[in-house]
């Protein structure tokens, strides 16, 4: 008897194994955000956000994207923002961006719960994506609006994704 119950609980962490191990595989996503102090973001406050790109993942291509969160009280169908690029050979990229963020027929165009919205907006070509050199990429997030404070977003970020 006591054989068999070793059999049933080898059983159960056999199962257990084979649904959990495919979670633990790389992750091919990085994102990081930076939270606007009082929602209320300064053309002064230029968040930085790094990232570093490994040796082995130089043959992948990339897709990046700007992420965005405000509330429903955002004033904008869109947001200008002018984003700095700083390659690991310490070449800088300076891109102004008009990111559109609502429609007059669709309303918001990101993803939403209650009041907040979530935009991911591809800044690489769709259908080229870009493949990165080994080493450390900065970007700084400058907001370039008319309006000095911008209301009412929350948080603004970049994420990278391979490329499928």
């Amino acid at each position: 008897m006591k054989k068999r119950f070793l059999t049933y609980s080898s059983y159960i962490l056999l199962l257990t194994c084979y649904f959990l191990l495919p979670a633990c595989g790389t992750v091919d996503v990085f994102e990081r955000n930076a939270t606007i102090p009082q929602q209320s973001w300064s053309s002064n406050y230029k968040p930085e956000i790094a990232f570093t790109i490994d040796p082995r993942d130089t043959l992948s291509r990339y897709n990046i994207f700007i992420v965005i969160r405000h509330t429903d009280a955002y004033r904008y169908k869109n947001i200008w923002i002018n984003v700095h690029t700083e390659s690991p050979g310490g070449v800088v990229n300076n891109q102004p961006l008009n990111l559109q963020l609502a429609t007059d027929n669709k309303g918001w165009l990101g993803s939403g719960m209650d009041d907040i919205f979530e935009h991911r907006i591809q800044i690489t070509p769709p259908q080229s994506p870009e493949r990165l050199s080994a080493g450390t990429y900065r970007f700084k997030l400058e907001n370039i609006m008319r309006e000095d404070p911008l209301k009412n977003v929350m948080n603004v970020g970049i994420r990278l994704e391979k490329a499928q």
